[in-house]
């Protein structure tokens, strides 16, 4: 497919990035041409996708087979009272496409398998996993790494968040090297509650991971847990280095 190249138009939209040290019209180019997925629209999904849109993403797939419920607008900014009942993705991308009528989105308002995302992600280049359980961040990962598509990852749950970049070109550790200590836990926010602004922090923060790492702008998260404290507003990030016996990545 030819590259499309940026607008008079969109150069004056984007110009607060496009001054950026080091950022420049090619970097945004290289927004306006990215194809990216990401799944789940909740709280993580509505605020990662806000700012890519509104950054100059070219192009969106939404996974989400669950409706918009009301206990979920009290976190989840891209659905309104309105949307209570339809599918979050179709919620979504409405609210998309008044923040970027520019901006191609898709939707798929089922759950995928492995093999159904590995067909789905080949061509793509980026997914943001902003699921809410355990064994899906695992299915991502496996089929990212097997793909060659870079992946960032990110949980938020009570007062708490984590954030991984995973890029399996770099012969990044991945997010089974990590996820094995997690055991059998898997809380969600019916059980556990979450803080609203804590998803939109993380969800933001997936956002500027996936631009950096589109990019190449920046240090990116790659071979590294973030993890964030609500409590405090602290920040702590681990090396993490690549399991020795690792099913994916080794």
């Amino acid at each position: 497919m030819k590259k499309q190249s940026l607008t008079t138009e969109q150069a004056m939209r984007y110009n607060r990035q496009i001054v950026l040290p080091d950022f420049d019209l090619d970097k945004q180019e290289i927004l306006l041409n990215a194809k990216i997925l990401i799944v789940g629209v909740g709280g993580l999904g509505c605020a990662a996708a806000q700012y890519l849109v509104a950054a100059g993403i070219g192009e969106m797939i939404l996974i989400d087979d669950d409706n918009v419920e009301k206990t979920n607008l009290q976190r989840q900014v891209l659905h309104g009272e309105a949307d209570v009942g339809i599918n979050k993705c179709l919620s979504a991308k409405a609210s998309l496409e008044q923040l970027n009528s520019d901006i191609k989105i898709h939707v798929i308002q089922k759950r995928l398998e492995l093999n159904d995302y590995l067909e789905l992600i080949e061509p793509l280049d980026m997914v943001l996993d902003c699921t809410d359980n355990l064994a899906s961040r695992n299915t991502l990962n496996q089929a990212c790494y097997q793909s060659g598509t870079p992946l960032v990852s990110g949980a938020a749950i009570r007062m708490e968040g984590q954030l991984m970049s995973i890029v399996a070109q770099e012969n990044s550790a991945c997010y089974a090297c990590i996820s094995t200590y997690f055991g059998e836990q898997n809380l969600s926010c019916v059980e556990s509650g979450v803080m609203s602004p804590v998803v939109g922090i993380i969800g933001a923060m997936q956002a500027l991971e996936a631009i950096k790492v589109l990019c190449n702008y920046g240090q990116s998260n790659v071979n590294k847990l973030m993890m964030f404290d609500g409590m405090t507003s602290n920040w702590q990030s681990f090396k993490v280095p690549k399991k020795a016996n690792c099913t994916v990545c080794n």
